[in-house]
């Protein structure tokens, strides 16, 4: 068996889609425009891609399932930074004076999932 997709449930596919697509680096899908109810932000294989699919109904509790990446190009720090910019928000801070820990992060729709940190940053401690 093989994972094709998380898929996330959204008001407006394309737009999240969009913004996920420039925190990963990974394109949205060529077959897919504004306005679409279905939208793929396509990940390199083996990793599943991200599909974002238009419900009726709003985020109203917590997720069950969260994404937790790690940076390959920047540190945990500078993550953050850069997708703050980008349009998320902090949910919950949970570095430590000692360097260890991740920060969880709220997407444009309010999804959470954290930035953790990077493999240079696990190695130093």
């Amino acid at each position: 068996m093989i994972l094709r997709h998380v898929t996330i449930d959204c008001a407006e596919p394309y737009e999240l889609a969009r913004f996920w697509s420039e925190v990963t680096g990974w394109p949205v899908s060529g077959e897919d425009s504004p306005g679409d109810p279905e939208v793929l932000v396509e990940a390199p294989a083996p990793v599943p891609g991200l599909l974002f699919i238009r419900v009726p109904e709003g985020k109203a509790v917590k997720n069950r399932l969260d994404l937790d990446w790690m940076p390959d190009e920047r540190t945990r720090d500078e993550e953050v930074a850069r997708v703050v910019a980008l349009g998320a928000t902090v949910h919950e801070d949970h570095r430590r004076a000692d360097g260890l820990g991740w920060v969880t992060l709220l997407d444009p729709e309010g999804n959470e999932f954290c930035i953790e940190r990077s493999a240079g940053e696990r190695r130093a401690t």
